[in-house]
């Protein structure tokens, strides 16, 4: 029994009717780190003695016979840029090197309520901006399907820790397509919630307009139990919807008969693959086969999502990102005055990408060019919001590819920004009007695992899920693993 492949609702039941423990379940996870961690190099930091601790206490409350819940005992990897209590946090910077926490995030705390088991903190794109993980400021992820390539970013780490085995689940944050992408690139599930279904506190922020945190697992029914963890009002994030949460796992139900989705033509077009493009077609000729009705449609602003967002994203982070002066928190170095101490601790502490996007935000925001640029992109961020609205009077989902390309190899566009902007140009609109997308594997290019994004009205992660869950059952595609 290979338990660093099983997916965590499998494990639930193993460890409820004592076929195994918690503590084994653990040692096994640890035991697969130690085997290929050094290939993958998707954590920066190991909680191994205190995931071991947690494991023995859910151990110790099932032979009490304790009520628990469903992800009790299963190992979660957690993205390095959000706040444990006694646990270094860097979010993959050398700014933040040595910063730990006094308190835990929102998401954290509804986990512990969970009993999952911790694992560690995960690498990523330094404080979340890339989409390859190779901005991190320690050391890039490899895509565990090839070594070679990129695992996606931001969230690579997490991503690449369940593909893996390295993990069951993970959480992750997306504030342009860092869960959906590195999902699609690691064949796991991955889902953006509706912006404000899931609580930002203790989420170190890069765009706060757009920053949702969500969960990477290894199927459908794994992503519906863990957002039933996570989601929720928070009186704490003024963002946090006011909205009850529905059991997710209700909605997986095998039947889309009569469910119309459209497929935006903007995202079929010049740019995409064509092995991408025959994943797609593969993916709508098996949802037609189950009873969907899928149609062609338009949006027509979501061209403009890149340059609007390259403008947003930057300016919301020159702001957020001020507070990394080497007076409060993270490195320090000293000067003969405080603004040259403030010029060297960030010189040294940011790296490349976060000091490009930082100088793009600064720029966009600055006297004289704040009505040209920044109010502009707004004004671009509502009508392609719009055009969602319309889309959805038609349709009750929509329909592209998660990424334009399969993997990309290591080193391959990092030297190009805008190259690597193009990556996420199927995931940004969904991000700017705020609507969930939820990326599932849905085949592949060669060896290479291909993602397929559903885009839904806000709060309809429900109606994704199914879809998602009846696709999943039809094609079989979760049951293949990569061979490290």
């Amino acid at each position: 029994m290979d338990l660093c492949r099983m997916p965590a609702h499998e494990l639930g039941r193993l460890l409820r009717e004592r076929k195994v423990s918690a503590l084994e379940l653990t040692d096994a996870v640890f035991s697969r780190i130690d085997a290929v961690e050094d290939k993958v190099k998707a954590y920066l930091l190991l909680l191994r003695e205190e995931a071991r601790s947690q494991a023995r206490a859910v151990d110790a409350a099932l032979a009490a016979k304790e009520e628990l819940p469903p992800l009790a005992g299963v190992p979660l990897a957690v993205k390095d840029n959000l706040c444990m209590t006694g646990v270094e946090t860097t979010c993959a910077s050398k700014i933040l090197k040595g910063f730990v926490p006094p308190y835990d995030a929102t998401v954290i705390e509804r986990l512990k309520e969970q009993r999952v088991v911790f694992t560690g903190k995960t690498n990523m794109d330094e404080f979340a901006m890339g989409s390859s993980t190779e901005n991190s400021g320690f050391y890039p992820t490899a895509n565990p399907w090839d070594l070679k390539r990129v695992p996606g970013g931001s969230s690579g780490g997490s991503a690449a820790a369940v593909a893996a085995g390295e993990a069951v689940t993970a959480i992750g944050s997306d504030t342009g397509g860092s869960i959906r992408l590195p999902a699609a690139f690691c064949g796991v599930v991955g889902l953006k919630p509706t912006y404000g279904r899931v609580s930002r506190y203790g989420l170190v922020a890069f765009a706060s307009s757009l920053d949702q945190i969500g969960p990477i697992t290894r199927d459908v029914r794994d992503c519906a139990l863990l957002l039933n963890a996570i989601a929720g009002h928070d009186p704490r994030d003024s963002t946090s919807a006011p909205q009850e949460v529905p059991d997710y796992t209700e909605f997986l139900v095998p039947e889309i008969k009569g469910f119309r989705i459209g497929i935006p033509k903007e995202y079929v077009a010049e740019g995409i693959a064509p092995a991408v493009r025959d994943v797609l077609a593969e993916a709508v000729h098996l949802l037609t086969r189950m009873g969907a009705v899928v149609e062609e449609t338009s949006l027509p602003h979501v061209s403009y999502s890149l340059p609007a967002y390259y403008l947003i994203a930057p300016a919301e982070a020159s702001s957020n990102l001020a507070r990394y002066d080497g007076v409060r928190y993270g490195l320090r170095v000293e000067g003969e005055d405080v603004v040259t101490m403030y010029k060297k601790t960030r010189s040294r502490g940011f790296g490349a990408e976060v000091k490009r996007r930082i100088m793009l935000g600064t720029y966009a925001l600055s006297a004289g060019y704040y009505d040209a640029y920044y109010l502009k992109a707004l004004k671009v961020r509502t009508l392609i919001r719009r055009d969602f609205d319309a889309a959805f009077e038609r349709f009750d989902m929509l329909l592209s590819p998660t990424s334009p390309t399969p993997p990309f190899r290591i080193g391959e566009k990092v030297d190009d920004p805008l190259a690597m902007y193009l990556t996420d140009i199927c995931t940004l609109a969904v991000s700017l009007a705020g609507v969930p997308g939820l990326s599932i594997p849905a085949g592949f290019a060669g060896h290479l695992p291909v993602g397929i994004q559903l885009i839904g009205p806000p709060f309809t992660e429900g109606k994704l899920l199914r879809v998602a869950y009846a696709f999943e059952q039809e094609a079989g595609i979760t049951a293949k693993r990569p061979v490290l």
